[in-house]
């Protein structure tokens, strides 16, 4: 009976009104799970079996965990026993619905009760949380516009008001009404220390008096000022809860380079909504690689690139193709513009260099004489770290291109490493399922995170130091928000279909954007603990590489399938319906390289519908059979990204 019952609702749905059939169709899966539990309760084995291999394929992309997990029930024991099948019968699945399709749904059912209709709403009044809401009341999210958007496949869906809380993608923290119960977090920016405060301030105030700006424009000072007064003190971590190293002067010239730059960058901060300032990228592509680089790494200068490879070395280039030199090398040896680090015993999957910035060039420098700039200016990158197959990481010094810590504690491959954002800590990531929190100082962990289910694939820092993020692989695919202090999770974010690749924070520290290999970008609002949107565009592959305007306004990625893209981050909106047709039809497609600009893997045959745009991507940029490994946002708003050439 409960095969004839779902066949009667499906076949119903898909001849519903387009108006309503999005809607109606998310009622299909937890009405599948249910009717198959309840055969297999009912102890009808052979039926339970046909059920589920006959309808199973409609719900493998959204839910295929739960698929594998339910594929083994053929018995009330395993019902009993199944952890899935206990979550679905002990809870209620949540789903909301508007007044209108609601009525077509009830009088559906009680016209056809002797058919199954009876069945379908037993089911939804014991297992189902139907909520009904009027179009109007419920606003842009379940408008006409909305609905005509998904039906192009620019959707969010689930929905974030779907599911049983805690299990589906996207539930928490759902009830707009509800209090607060989440932790406060510490968001602002990490307090300046006020010895540095003082000595930058005099150091812009000399600046000023031998430079004076043109009429219109702030001076250094009033610029530095005006930041400090922006920056609220309420919600700002303490300096004395993560002690960092005094200051030096190599932190003065630092600081004052950004009062300079954020002055005179090429500023975004109006609101785009898909159409905006342009933003110009500059590609560096890595040849005859033969597919061995896992990684690649820029320095906060912008003077150094490094790749780890599946080799087990690291080089590291000068973007500006000067020599890099060692006070250890033999008088004999040629200076070259690249060198190579060896140590490792595994592949190397991740780099991270140590805080720097880009200073000016002298007027030495810049008419070509003098020693090699990435290694005289005070605010060149120190070290770089790297994380290798072999369970290790590394310190390399750059002034030498030595090896001089190994860190060892994670037993099994680490994935990824990164420097805090004011140097002096870092934080690795492995197959062990644990983060691990570090000073390179010592060569013991500080920190240990520990709560993921599977291999924690990517990590990311918050801006003002005081918190962590890591993003899990299958069968996890979680984003956690760790206190570096306390070592303790305050953030729990569920959303991603598909294995989470990479995760970056915004620089006012509200926002963090995940990507998975789906080739989904998700954003999440760190105060609420919400999801704030998700935007598609990338093929299949996944997205690599993430990074943040400085404004916050930008989001760039790049990834498997030959493009950088530019998106808009804003909360969404209804657009109008032509700009969001034009870019689901795939009307920004390069005609170049193994991917188009739309969205199109080097699969010509792919379906339409997997190559769709959502509206708020800005522009896309493809390359030539590269896969983007790296991208990143220089201090000026410029982006800079790197691959390899694979033919």
């Amino acid at each position: 009976m409960y095969e004839k019952a779902y066949e009667l609702l499906l076949r119903w749905v898909e001849k519903s009104l387009d108006i309503y059939k999005d809607e109606l169709g998310r009622l299909l899966w937890p009405i599948f799970v249910h009717s198959f539990l309840a055969l297999a309760a009912n102890y009808y084995p052979r039926q339970c079996a046909n059920f589920f291999k006959t309808y199973r394929e409609q719900f493998e992309k959204e839910h295929q965990d739960d698929i594998r997990a339910l594929q083994a029930i053929s018995l009330p024991e395993h019902v009993q026993n199944n952890h899935i099948a206990k979550l679905y019968r002990e809870n209620h699945y949540r789903l909301t619905i508007t007044d209108l399709a609601y009525s077509a749904l009830l009088q559906f059912l009680e016209a056809h009760d002797t058919e199954g209709g009876s069945v379908i709403l037993n089911l939804i009044t014991n297992h189902i949380e139907l909520k009904h809401v009027d179009r109007v009341a419920s606003g842009a999210e379940r408008s006409l516009a909305r609905i005509l958007a998904k039906q192009r496949g620019i959707s969010d869906v689930p929905a974030e008001d779907e599911g049983i809380p805690g299990h589906n993608p996207g539930s928490a923290n759902t009830d707009r009404n509800a209090p607060p119960v989440l932790a406060k977090l510490a968001l602002a920016p990490m307090p300046m220390e006020a010895d540095l405060m003082e000595d930058v301030k005099a150091e812009l105030q000399e600046h000023d008096s031998l430079h004076p700006p043109p009429p219109g424009r702030n001076t250094l000072v009033e610029e530095f000022e005006q930041r400090i007064k922006q920056e609220p003190n309420d919600d700002a971590p303490s300096r004395d809860q993560i002690p960092f190293p005094p200051s030096l002067a190599r932190d003065v010239a630092m600081e004052v380079q950004r009062i300079k730059e954020n002055r005179d960058r090429f500023k975004i901060e109006s609101r785009t909504d898909g159409v905006g300032p342009g933003v110009s990228v500059t590609m560096f592509t890595y040849h005859n690689t033969f597919d061995s680089i896992n990684c690649i790494e820029f320095s906060g200068d912008e003077k150094l690139a490094a790749v780890g490879t599946a080799e087990s070395y690291i080089r590291v280039w000068s973007l500006d193709n000067k020599p890099l030199v060692s006070p250890l090398d033999p008088s004999t040896q040629q200076p070259s513009s690249s060198r190579r680090l060896i140590g490792h015993s595994g592949p190397v999957y991740g780099l991270s260099f140590s805080p720097s910035i880009a200073l000016p060039a002298t007027a030495t420098q810049a008419n070509g004489s003098g020693n090699n700039d990435s290694q005289t200016t005070p605010s060149h990158p120190r070290y770089l770290l790297s994380c290798s197959a072999d369970s290790t990481i590394r310190l390399w010094s750059l002034d030498t291109f030595t090896n001089l810590v190994v860190y060892r504690s994670h037993t099994s491959p680490v994935w990824d490493v990164k420097f805090s954002p004011f140097g002096h800590y870092f934080v690795s990531s492995g197959a062990d399922r644990t983060a691990r929190m570090w000073s390179t100082a010592q060569i013991a962990p500080l920190r240990l995170f520990v709560g993921h289910d599977s291999d924690v694939e990517a990590i990311s820092w918050h801006p003002n130091s005081a918190y962590v993020f890591t993003a899990a692989g299958s069968p996890d695919r979680s984003i956690r928000m760790w206190d570096v202090q306390r070592g303790s999770a305050v953030r729990l974010f569920t959303g991603h279909t598909g294995n989470v690749t990479s995760i970056a924070c915004a620089p006012n520290g509200k926002l963090v954007a995940s990507a998975d290999d789906r080739g989904e970008i998700l954003l999440w609002d760190l105060a609420t603990g919400r999801l704030v949107k998700r935007m598609k565009g990338h093929g299949r592959g996944g997205v690599w590489t993430l990074d943040w305007s400085i404004e916050s306004t930008v989001l760039v990625s790049g990834g498997a399938d030959c493009t950088v893209r530019v998106w808009d981050v804003q909360p969404p909106t209804v657009s109008n319906g032509s700009d969001a047709k034009a870019l689901a039809d795939g009307g920004l497609n390069g005609k170049d390289g193994g991917a188009g600009a739309g969205g199109a893997t080097t699969n010509k045959n792919k379906k339409a519908k997997d190559v769709v745009v959502s509206p708020d991507q800005i522009s896309a940029f493809p390359t030539k059979k590269s896969p983007v490994y790296k991208v990143r946002f220089t201090q000026m708003n410029l982006v800079m990204a790197s691959g390899a050439y694979l033919p």
